[in-house]
């Protein structure tokens, strides 16, 4: 069973939603923050380039490119009962993902100057060709999480990099307690 979860509607300037989840929330300040995490499924759409050495690279799309393949790419996924939407912050699939094929997971590791700073698994949901370009669509393992401050009527508001580097001492902790609160 599961239970009624509020959800909100975050914006961008081009005018996409992305409808989300209130995971938690809490109040600093005299003001309300909370946990957001998409209804839909974010996904990565990545091209793969061959290298001066010959091996194969993945590149994320870019936003120019991402205009040219993106009907091929919701063409692959509605095969799959997916479909792919432009949302804000993100490119998003509505449906039943398929179960995760350990064979078929991506691990993409950050770099920092000469040590790897997190590993980000993602799931492969399909892989096309436009114009004998190789794509591949993922959608990460791990859930997605935005960080807002809420405004009246529960409206979102991302934090600017600043803010949340400036909060996160305070936030995180708290935003952690109500999450194991919840799942106690």
């Amino acid at each position: 069973m599961e239970m009624d979860r509020s959800t909100v509607t975050l914006m961008d300037e081009a005018g996409h939603s992305l409808t989300c989840y209130v995971e938690v929330s809490v109040p600093i300040d005299q003001e309300e923050y909370a946990l957001l995490n998409p209804v839909d499924y974010p996904v990565d759409i990545f091209g793969w380039v061959v290298s001066q050495g010959e091996d194969e690279i993945i590149q994320p799309v870019e936003e120019k490119e991402l205009a040219k393949i993106f009907p091929t790419a919701q063409a692959v996924l509605s095969e799959q009962n997916l479909k792919l939407k432009r949302s804000a912050l993100s490119l998003t699939v509505e449906g039943d993902l398929p179960d995760i094929d350990e064979e078929e997971i991506l691990i993409l590791e950050m770099e920092d100057g000469d040590s790897i700073t997190e590993q980000e698994e993602y799931q492969l949901l399909a892989t096309f060709f436009e114009e004998e370009q190789e794509y591949s669509i993922y959608t990460p393992i791990d859930p997605v999480l935005f960080v807002v401050r809420l405004r009246e009527n529960m409206q979102p508001e991302l934090l600017s990099p600043e803010e949340f580097r400036t909060l996160q001492p305070k936030l995180q902790p708290l935003l952690e307690e109500r999450l194991m609160d919840d799942l106690d």
